[in-house]
């Protein structure tokens, strides 16, 4: 038996591009007694109820969280949380600034607070790898929370609750991706990129997916999880994509990286590589989540997982399998 069957799991910012495919995978692949979509948008709700999402034991709670109360009504009977909502569009964080602590900081706080008030066991955080060294305000927000779950951990107490952080890159196609920008500039015969050296971190929404249901399955409480995931070129994605089209090169923009970093050379030294994935330990040994080091190697101390040093290259047949279901329509991210 998984882990999952038999449990209560709420994902916050269920009906989002990874809330969608999380939701319709536990129900395909586990046995949940209850899987609950907590979100703020009721038409986007019932868009998703529309869109087959209806299973007997799949409920639907409209709720912000921002709304302490509100979650902890949510909460209550829940075994376990998955927090993916988030305000994510950088430039929209740059240009509402409080709006973006307020959900990605405070939001945060209150789901870490309420599943501690409830009794949930875990509590599993998505963040990003704009949160390392963060340039932008989205990053420095999801920085922020990121310390907030793994330091929560000390609140536990003599509680069973235990919060831990999954971090990865771009997800392709998702809400924001560049996927979809570029299918629709390759219309109009150009492709627009901000720097021909830029790199990013790729994973498909299956993938995240599914790292983060195996995540739950070995958290023990504190570490920030990171997988072992491919690099792309931007340039080479829109050449792909847009063979035909002019790519034009307009400058990097406010907020954004050359290369993103999963992990820096500080949290190194308290890393364990292991085949699949590498495991940031606390940095204080304060509560738990320090057995990982048996488990694998530590990592060198000057080791730096960025987009640009990875060992792991997508190839040119890999990014057009990936974008395959975009160009054709079939995705529903």
């Amino acid at each position: 038996m998984s882990y999952l069957d038999n449990k209560v799991v709420l994902v916050t910012g269920g009906t989002g591009s990874f809330g969608k495919k999380f939701v319709a995978t536990i129900l395909k692949e586990y046995k949940p007694e209850k899987v609950i979509v907590y979100s703020r948008d009721e038409l986007k709700q019932h868009e998703m109820r529309g869109a087959g999402f209806d299973a007997p034991n799949l409920r639907y709670f409209i709720g912000d969280v921002r709304d302490r109360e509100r979650l902890e009504r949510a909460l209550h009977g829940v075994d376990i949380v998955v927090h993916a909502a988030a305000l994510k569009q950088v430039g929209a964080c740059e240009y509402n600034p409080m709006e973006a602590i307020k959900t990605n900081i405070l939001g945060t706080s209150n789901v870490v607070d309420a599943a501690l008030n409830q009794g949930v066991k875990k509590v599993l955080a998505l963040s990003t790898d704009k949160a390392v060294n963060p340039v932008n305000l989205y990053g420095a927000t999801k920085l922020a929370a990121e310390k907030l779950v793994i330091q929560s951990n000390a609140y536990a107490g003599g509680r069973s609750t235990r919060l831990s952080c999954v971090r990865y890159g771009n997800v392709v196609g998702s809400r924001g991706s560049v996927v979809p920008v570029f299918l629709n500039q390759r219309e109009f015969g150009v492709v627009t990129i901000t720097d021909d050296r830029m790199t990013r971190f790729w994973l498909s929404l299956e993938q995240g997916v599914h790292f983060v249901l195996n995540c739950i399955d070995q958290m023990q409480g504190g570490e920030v999880f990171v997988p072992k995931i491919p690099s792309m070129k931007i340039v080479d994605l829109a050449i792909i994509i847009a063979p035909d089209a002019r790519v034009q090169v307009v400058g990097i923009r406010p907020g954004e990286k050359l290369h993103e970093v999963l992990i820096s050379e500080d949290e190194a030294r308290h890393t364990v590589e292991l085949d699949e994935m590498f495991v940031v330990q606390p940095a204080e040994a304060l509560w738990f989540g320090y057995d990982w080091q048996n488990k694998g190697k530590l990592a060198p101390e000057d080791f730096r997982y960025a987009s640009n040093n990875n060992t792991q290259w997508l190839t040119v047949d890999e990014i057009r399998r990936i974008i395959a279901p975009f160009e054709s329509g079939q995705s529903n991210d």
